[in-house]
């Protein structure tokens, strides 16, 4: 049985949703990124200390979010998860990976987190705005891919749940969405998957 570890509310919460989506039983172990590093046994299971990270069946770590979806598209194909056709693979990859490395880690996590970027105080506001501006040019990039289309493909993918985590990070931190993903998020919640990990990570909706 696959086994996620994750912690509520971060980027693992997609990879919760495309497990959800499958429909095949899986473990889910809550994590504290937040422990200090002697004390955060997950640093033993997983050296980059980070989730998602994937213990599967055979008892072999998957780690990095693009890789974790990824295999479980292709190892579940009944799933849907995944385009057949080589097009809409690279099509699917191409927005799952722009919403994991750019809106994600060059623009949410400067607005989040700017001690990472810089050790002087007094830069942290400008890192801040860099990220921001970074997010908000992101976002419009994702809602024109999502014009005239239900989810990114035209049909629900593993890319979904990439851009599902960006724009409810978007709500909790009071960004607004522009329409088309505004509309995807609340297409998103509506589906029974995503409505079951909200519950079991311990958020409302």
């Amino acid at each position: 049985m696959n086994k996620l570890y994750y912690a509520p509310g971060a980027c693992s919460i997609g990879i919760h949703v495309l497990l959800e989506e499958i429909g095949k039983p899986y473990e889910a172990e809550q994590v504290d990124l937040r422990a200090p590093p002697p004390q955060r046994s997950f640093t033993n299971i997983n050296p980059k200390s980070k989730v998602p990270t994937l213990r599967r069946d055979d008892g072999s770590l998957l780690t990095e979010f693009p890789a974790i979806a990824f295999w479980l598209a292709r190892s579940n194909p009944e799933a849907g998860l995944l385009p057949d056709d080589l097009d809409g693979q690279a099509r699917a990859l191409e927005a799952l990976d722009y919403a994991v490395s750019t809106v994600h880690m060059r623009s949410y996590t400067l607005m989040n987190r700017p001690g990472v970027f810089t050790p002087e105080e007094a830069a942290h506001e400008a890192v801040k705005a860099r990220g921001r501006e970074n997010f908000d040019k992101g976002l419009a990039i994702l809602d024109k891919a999502l014009e005239g289309k239900e989810y990114v493909l035209g049909r629900f993918s593993i890319a979904d749940a990439a851009l599902f985590y960006v724009e409810f990070w978007a709500t909790r931190a009071n960004v607004p969405l522009p329409a088309n993903c505004a509309a995807h998020l609340a297409r998103m919640k509506a589906r029974p998957a995503v409505a079951a990990v909200l519950k079991k990570e311990g958020f409302d909706s």
